[in-house]
């Protein structure tokens, strides 16, 4: 019997689901190397659910969101208290935010050929999505307790694909053009910069990851609206009182002295 595509995200989200979970039963000593296969087999079936569409860039560009989703909760998972109704709930928003993921994706996939309605929903999920995954990979990065200097690299290194996934959406080109990089390269150093400058800041890891995905959310917000020919000044002056906000906050939230 012939999947319909809907049918292949379903099982691939699915299949992910009990992924993350069966991580959770490994050695402590090798759930990392886990890790590394949940992104591998990620890949793998969203390429196969997304088969019939997928064409170029979009092996990459398409499929950065699909490997980093269930990577970034599964690492995230372990921070969790060891409560069954707290993980059981964590797992179940998991696999309707796979399936929705993968339904973006798709739309992107399709869009990329010709014209659909869906494209701005699909945007708004993008968007989330990425903010969602963003925050997840670094409040795992600041759990470990690391150098400030490790901290600023390895948010930069984390920024980048998902930076470049999220340019790439707002036009759907045939390939990443030098504008995208450029934009990509300059938003993620300047999240590596602000990663840096937080661990120097007495706050809590939630915190501190609030408050780059807040930043991620200003960046990514106007470079967004500069691609699409869609910034305005009124725009501008939206996100920067955003960022001005979250940064007053912020510095009242730390515990100086």
């Amino acid at each position: 019997m012939r999947l319909s595509k809907r049918q292949k995200l379903a099982i691939a989200a699915l299949v992910l689901a009990i992924g993350v979970l069966g991580i959770q039963s490994v050695e402590v000593e090798a759930r990392y190397q886990a890790i590394g296969l949940l992104a591998g087999v990620a890949y793998g079936l969203s390429a196969w659910a997304l088969f019939e569409d997928l064409k170029g860039i979009e092996w990459l560009t398409v499929l950065i969101l699909p490997v980093m989703y269930p990577v970034s909760v599964a690492l995230f998972y372990f921070l969790l208290p060891v409560r069954i109704l707290t993980r059981v709930t964590i797992l179940g928003l998991f696999g309707i935010g796979m399936y929705a993921l993968l339904l973006t994706e798709n739309i992107f996939n399709v869009a990329s050929i010709r014209t659909i309605q869906l494209l701005r929903a699909a945007h708004a999920v993008g968007f989330l999505l990425t903010l969602m995954v963003a925050f997840f990979m670094w409040d795992t990065i600041f759990s470990f307790r690391l150098a400030p200097w490790t901290n600023g690299l390895l948010v930069f290194i984390t920024s980048l694909p998902l930076v470049l996934q999220a340019l790439w959406s707002v036009n759907l080109e045939e390939k990443i053009t030098a504008k995208i990089w450029q934009n990509t390269l300059a938003l993620s150093w300047s999240l590596g910069s602000l990663g840096l400058m937080i661990s120097f800041w007495p706050v809590t890891i939630a915190v501190a990851s609030l408050f780059l995905v807040s930043g991620l959310y200003v960046g990514l917000g106007l470079v967004q609206h500069s691609l699409s020919g869609r910034l305005f000044r009124k725009t501008v002056e939206e996100y920067l009182w955003v960022g001005a906000t979250v940064l007053t906050i912020t510095f009242l939230l730390a515990r100086w002295g």
